[in-house]
């Protein structure tokens, strides 16, 4: 009997097809209450919090950390986090999640090999912070470092959004002042000419800075000593306004004619002081200065550092707003803006099977890390506080 080419291709041995499944890991994330003075936001959301526990994941919140971003502890209950009043148990978590960085008391009540996720905040750090931390071989990410897909960073990003949309709320804040303020409204009203507003510096904050400003109607004037940014600035405003370089006479021009200066510069150490006292000697009367840069030593030889509390100071008749951390008094806002970051990344941390795993899948994670396992991997705090370092791509590939 002939085999027909059909029950041949049956008698042939078939390839047997396995489900490779994932080894996802379950996460036990603990958000402790900030303490650092002035700091009011918190990491996550009660949304947030809820997308992880939907996915089996336990997060633990110390009592009370969600206030002052307006989130009560049964909004954290109800997305499913444990609540504790007990902040010890909080830091014996495997991971942490904060805003600012860990305190020392707070180092000492960690467990070792604990996974910390929180700023780092480099100028404020001594060496001896990261000494305590690589005794307890702890694992470190610093959000400010992290990466995404493009290549920025959307921590600093986000945070640099809301400082610069925040900056000319607050002059047109400060310019109804009783006091010492003109009583001007930040703005174009028909008849009335309108605000004049120089903006020094074409990143992030200067940008936001000047849509804000726009969108109320007010003259501005762009300052940076890059010509890049202030073409990236002009392409993403879709418009034309005045930009120029940093040149002294021009400058000194328009901080005479303007009502708002806002300082926006960055530097590599320290921001660069690009206005003089004598040029602020030379503004109107009333004239309002916020000093967004005051958080790298601010770009006015004026500034000096003020508080939430008491936020402003008057020096030759001018109006002063130098508060470190801006984005702090938008606390609801900015927890929102870096949940939204960190959620994703948390997610897939789970999804790769731990961080381990997940930092050699994703290139823009591994950037935020300092630590590994208390080796540190930063070349930049190694050089700063003369410790030794070493490369993570020599650790883990």
């Amino acid at each position: 009997m002939a085999i027909t080419p059909f029950t041949k291709q049956q008698l042939l041995p078939q390839e047997e097809k396995l489900e490779i499944v994932r080894h996802k890991s379950e996460l036990f994330i603990g958000i402790p209450k900030e303490t650092s003075y002035q700091e009011r936001r918190i990491c996550l959301t009660p949304d947030a919090v809820n997308s992880l526990t939907a996915h089996g994941h336990r997060v633990m919140v110390e009592s009370g950390a969600g206030l002052s971003s307006s989130y009560c502890d049964k909004e954290y209950s109800d997305a499913g986090a444990e609540i504790t009043q007990d902040t010890k148990k909080v830091l014996g978590c495997p991971m942490l999640l904060k805003v600012e960085p860990l305190t020392m008391e707070e180092i000492e009540m960690i467990n070792p090999e604990t996974i910390v996720i929180s700023a780092i905040q480099l100028k404020t750090r001594k060496a001896n912070y990261f000494e305590a931390l690589q005794k307890k071989r702890i694992t470190a990410l610093a959000f400010e470092y992290i990466k995404d897909e493009d290549g920025s960073y959307p921590a600093v990003k986000s945070l640099s959004e809301i400082a610069g949309t925040a900056s000319v709320l607050i002059a047109a804040e400060l310019m109804i002042n009783n006091q010492f303020g003109k009583g001007l409204l930040l703005g174009n009203i028909t008849g009335v000419p309108p605000t004049d507003v120089v903006i020094l510096g074409a990143g992030t904050v200067g940008e936001f800075a000047a849509k804000t400003a726009l969108g109320l109607g007010a003259n501005i004037k762009v300052f940076d000593n890059s010509i890049t940014k202030l073409r990236r600035l002009q392409n993403n405003l879709n418009q034309r306004i005045f930009t120029s370089t940093i040149h002294q006479k021009s400058l000194l021009k328009a901080l005479r004619r303007c009502d708002v200066a806002i300082g926006a510069m960055r530097g590599k150490d320290r921001c660069p002081v690009v206005v003089t006292e004598t040029m602020v000697e030379h503004m109107k009367k009333g004239a309002v200065i916020v000093d967004v840069s005051i958080d790298t030593g601010g770009c006015f030889e004026t500034s000096e550092v003020t508080t939430h509390e008491k936020p402003t100071f008057i020096k030759n008749n001018v109006i002063h707003y130098c508060v470190p951390n801006i984005p702090s008094r938008y606390s609801k806002t900015a927890s929102l803006s870096i949940s939204n970051i960190l959620t994703p990344f948390l997610l897939q941390i789970a999804e790769d099977g731990g961080l381990e795993s997940a930092i050699r899948c994703n290139k823009g994670l591994k950037n935020g890390v300092y630590l590994y396992h208390g080796i540190l991997t930063s070349k930049a705090i190694g050089e700063w506080f003369n410790l030794p370092d070493s490369d993570i791509n020599l650790i883990v590939f």
